[in-house]
């Protein structure tokens, strides 16, 4: 009911006039999309290129689309593969690509947007930096960037707030989660999100980082005992398509995918402050969880000091540490956007 629901006002949001429709050509477009088994793919880019697509451009524009690990992809080499066209489009996340550009982290450093509306100010003001540097050096033309829900910390451990990250261990999946979590007095450890569950139910870890529905769809609830509600990072998604494919396209068929892959980045965006909600509510049993199966961990609110210490460790510690690794080019590029927006000077 839910994901034809998702469906259903995604159809609704995207408009295009029939009449134009008919003007489109015949285009078949391969498409690699974003974790199979999670609800931004399922609910959203699935539907959105197998249905969506196809119905308004009155079955002119056809698409298929695989989530990367479906097809044996890893993720981190999505933006080579569509930089050399193996793909065409595709989405991936850009924490992947922050080993091979810290630039990549500059929307997602942990602490920076502790709320949906920060964090999509955050993508907005820096996307156009991104748009610049893929195109210019790799072939990709950026068509959008999305997001999971909030990424929050499950712990296997009785967590009070923050400050009791100190002495833990904590899974996290980025280089600034790992600052992030370091900072606070923790150790970090780096696992694949499969292992996760046995990792909490072992005490190998005491916490893990992902997503707040995310962690609910992989069952994270049987293994951990306390979520605290305070988003860390977001985990952006870009959308996008190698340069010489977009190029190929006729000019009416690129207009028709830009504005509508627009909308449904929007869509993706209001569904993530709902869907983060929705992961406390159902990790936690609460009767507002809107799925048949509701799990019993302890919701931790954030207080104001969990507030004040995750601006603090960001300020402090995952700024400057991601400023030393980043060129003077991708810092001024900060300041001049981001930095703005959140009133954050970062310095080499």
């Amino acid at each position: 009911m839910k994901k034809s629901l998702a469906y259903a006002a995604l159809a609704a949001s995207l408009v295009f006039g029939a009449a134009s429709a008919q003007d489109l050509p015949k285009t078949r477009l391969k498409v690699v999309g974003g974790l199979s088994n999670l609800t931004a793919y399922n609910d959203y880019e699935k539907p959105f290129w197998t249905k969506t697509v196809p119905e308004l451009s009155k079955g002119q524009v056809t698409a298929e689309i695989k989530g990367f690990n479906e097809m044996g992809l890893k993720g981190p080499e999505l933006l080579r593969l569509m930089s050399q066209g193996v793909i065409e489009f595709g989405t991936a996340t850009l924490a992947y690509f922050a080993s091979d550009n810290p630039v990549n982290e500059a929307i997602d450093l942990a602490g920076l947007a502790p709320d949906a509306k920060t964090a999509r100010a955050v993508t907005d003001a820096f996307e156009p930096v991104y748009a610049r540097i893929y195109g210019e050096g790799s072939n990709v033309k950026l068509l959008g960037i999305s997001t999971y829900p909030a990424q929050v910390l499950f712990c296997n451990a009785d967590i009070k707030g923050l400050a009791d990250i100190k002495g833990k261990k904590v899974r996290t999946s980025s280089r600034t989660t790992a600052e992030f979590v370091e900072a606070l007095g923790g150790s970090s450890v780096t696992m694949a999100f499969g292992e996760v569950v046995p990792a909490l139910q072992n005490k190998v870890v005491d916490c893990a980082i992902t997503g707040s529905l995310s962690g609910y769809s992989a069952k994270w609830y049987e293994v951990s005992t306390h979520l605290v509600a305070l988003p860390i990072n977001w985990n952006q998604q870009i959308h996008a398509v190698n340069q010489k494919a977009w190029d190929k396209l006729d000019p009416k068929v690129r207009d028709f995918l830009q504005a509508n892959i627009k909308t449904l980045v929007d869509n993706i965006w209001d569904a993530a402050a709902r869907q983060t909600q929705e992961g406390y509510d159902c990790n936690t049993g609460a009767a507002a969880c809107p799925y048949p199966v509701k799990g019993k961990m302890t919701l931790v609110q954030p207080t104001e000091a969990d507030r004040e210490l995750l601006a603090k460790v960001t300020r402090e510690a995952v700024l400057p540490k991601w400023a030393a690794r980043c060129s003077a080019q991708c810092v001024k590029d900060f300041n001049a956007t981001i930095g703005k927006t959140l009133g954050l000077t970062a310095s080499k």
